[in-house]
């Protein structure tokens, strides 16, 4: 299995547990709830590692800090009635998946930068 494969592997997964866990269904089992935000954290540094390459970084920059921007607990969204609740919650947790891809991406787009600068 190629690095390509585990890194999209490994956002799709991100992506369904953080829905998931956003949604309560972890909360039916306490023992699994303890350990989602950890998995969540190791998978979106999977991502950051291995399914940004050097021409995507901008534009994966940009929608990741404006995901968690929006992820952030008590924003707007909770004024929706009826789903607002849920859509923070849903939010909150994709945003825990994402910040360490983001954190990555934007070390390596840092050390891009200081590289060419030396030269």
């Amino acid at each position: 299995m190629n690095n390509q494969m585990i890194g999209s592997l490994a956002f799709l997964l991100g992506v369904v547990i953080a829905i998931l866990a956003g949604a309560g269904i972890a909360s039916f089992a306490p023992s699994v709830a303890v350990w989602v935000p950890l998995v969540l954290v190791v998978l979106g540094l999977v991502v950051g590692f291995l399914n940004v390459s050097n021409k995507d970084m901008q534009p994966f920059l940009i929608a990741g800090i404006a995901l968690i921007a929006i992820g952030i607990p008590g924003a707007a969204l909770s004024t929706i009635p009826v789903i607002g609740i849920l859509m923070v919650k849903i939010l909150s947790a994709v945003s825990t998946f994402a910040a360490p891809a983001v954190l990555v991406v934007s070390l390596k787009a840092f050390y891009n930068l200081s590289k060419a600068s030396l030269k």
